[in-house]
């Protein structure tokens, strides 16, 4: 399924935007730290060119299934602090998943969870979908606060989902709903 881009995105204090070259450089920082990434599917980046072979995976997913790689920007210092991407899209259901990262510096202070308020506006609005789902590490308590916040519900355990870091992983499977879905005051 391929959905059209949503508008830029903008909140009180960010920017939410396609993913470009230009942004590597910020984003080796976040994912280069394995505090970050240490609930995450994949190892942490090492070198610019990891960052670059994920841009040219994520350029490749686009291109073969619509997935949608965002950049969240904090718009006062105008640099990439996180991302969250938008994928497995299924048309006949009207779902998507949903899938995020921030840097370990702008923790606790509500910057994904409005980020990721803004998006799910647009895909609940702008992209007519009907259903958002998460797949979170049990351990990842900060996530699965982030997403009870947002409303979504813990709707059960999926043993040994992942192979992360050469070992298997249980994930939390999370979903919200259109119709479950207030639209937050304006940012």
């Amino acid at each position: 399924m391929t959905l059209r881009i949503p508008s830029l995105i903008h909140t009180a204090r960010l920017r939410v935007r396609l993913v470009e070259p230009a942004d590597l450089p910020a984003l080796l920082a976040v994912n280069g730290d394995d505090q970050v990434t240490q609930f995450l599917p994949y190892a942490s980046w090492a070198t610019l060119a990891d960052a670059q072979a994920w841009f040219e995976r994520m350029a490749s997913a686009r291109a073969r299934d619509g997935t949608l790689q965002f950049v969240i920007v904090d718009k006062a210092s105008e640099t990439p602090i996180g991302t969250c991407l938008l994928f497995n899209f299924d048309a006949g259901s009207a779902r998507a998943e949903v899938g995020y990262v921030l840097g370990r510096a702008h923790w606790s202070r509500g910057l994904m969870r409005e980020a990721l308020a803004a998006l799910i506006d647009s895909v609940f609005g702008e992209l007519g979908l009907r259903r958002l789902e998460a797949e979170v590490d049990p351990r990842n308590a900060a996530s699965a606060r982030l997403l009870l916040g947002l409303g979504f519900t813990r709707e059960g355990l999926l043993r040994q989902r992942w192979v992360t870091k050469g070992e298997p992983r249980d994930v939390e499977s999370w979903g919200l709903l259109r119709a479950e879905w207030p639209t937050p005051p304006s940012s």
